[in-house]
């Protein structure tokens, strides 16, 4: 039985945990306005963490069935959705292909197609605050704490050839279970010869400030676990210790942030720089929107979009 209202105008989906939450449940229509998307809305799809494989299943049939249903961005559900759902697409961008996920659905010419767009996305947050040649001139690590679609997206971004002498000499991937950890090393093992990639099961709080012990300074520490949007909580606990001079970065922009709130805490002494989701955000949108609605955002429009959503929300 299908639970879903087919669309009355054009329509993009939210499919996350607390969609409800989200600020673009605001912004976007202020957005909508400004690019003149007439009459587009957006809707929230809720899912519990690790959802059915039907459930996935039912709503990317929906939306691949309803005419003004355009498409969707998936947060937090991106790996398990693809997998549940894979063979419902008529299309598969590389980057979904090679990372076993999806961020973006959208339809071309009748085809539902599925990108991830996070390679993209964080790449261009990375960009808004790691200095040029960070890994060249200092030489630090990088822990990704949580091994979801965010950490292979950036592993995947700050590993590609392009960067040639420019790329960090070790990646630690932590993670609190395995099965999440073996199809990160799947993908990512030997992708960069130039990269060391460790793989380490990590399976409390504890557990992570001991690797974040061992870092060099002038590294990159990421939340990338959901925890403080998602579900309560830090992967690290109020014990932990910061290397000297490093860049942290809390993926989230909305929630109780106690990982931020702990990297702030250190942040005099330790010579850090604390960089939260909101530039992630502003793009992990803009990216979806301008597949599922078929358009082009100019580095002008984004200036405007992220303007008003700033003003929106802050």
């Amino acid at each position: 039985m299908n639970h879903y209202e087919p669309a009355i105008t054009p329509t993009i989906y939210f499919i996350g945990v607390t969609t409800s939450q989200s600020s673009i449940m605001t912004v976007f229509p202020k957005w909508a306005e400004a690019l003149c998307l007439d009459n587009a809305v957006i809707k929230g799809i809720d899912f519990g963490l690790h959802a059915p494989a039907e459930e996935y299943r039912e709503a990317v049939k929906f939306i691949k069935s309803d005419p003004l249903s355009l498409g969707a961005l998936v947060t937090t559900h991106k790996i398990d959705l693809f997998q549940a759902c894979r063979d419902l697409f008529d299309y598969i961008d590389p980057y979904a292909e090679q990372l076993g996920e999806v961020s973006s659905i959208s339809k071309l010419d009748g085809r539902l197609c599925a990108h991830a767009k996070d390679p993209i996305s964080s790449g261009l947050a990375l960009e808004n605050f790691v200095p040029e040649n960070y890994w060249k001139t200092y030489g630090g690590d990088v822990l990704l704490l949580g091994a979801g679609g965010s950490s292979l997206a950036m592993s995947i971004y700050l590993t590609q050839d392009k960067f040639r002498d420019n790329l960090p000499g070790r990646i630690i991937i932590a993670n609190r279970s395995l099965p999440r950890l073996e199809h990160a090393k799947r993908i990512l093992e030997g992708h960069q010869p130039a990269t060391r990639f460790e793989f380490i099961l990590n399976p409390t709080p504890a557990c992570n400030d001991e690797t974040l012990s061992h870092l060099k300074p002038y590294s990159l520490i990421v939340n990338a676990t959901g925890l403080g949007k998602d579900a309560p909580g830090s992967p690290l606990t109020n014990a932990c210790s910061f290397p000297r001079n490093s860049l942290v970065w809390e993926i989230n922009y909305r929630g109780h942030l106690l990982f931020k709130d702990q990297a702030e805490s250190q942040a005099e002494a330790k010579n850090l720089h604390v960089e939260d989701g909101w530039i992630y955000f502003i793009h992990g949108w803009t990216q979806v929107i301008a597949e599922v609605f078929h358009m082009e955002i100019t580095p002008r429009m984004l200036q405007q979009l992220s303007s008003i959503a700033m003003d929106t929300c802050r």
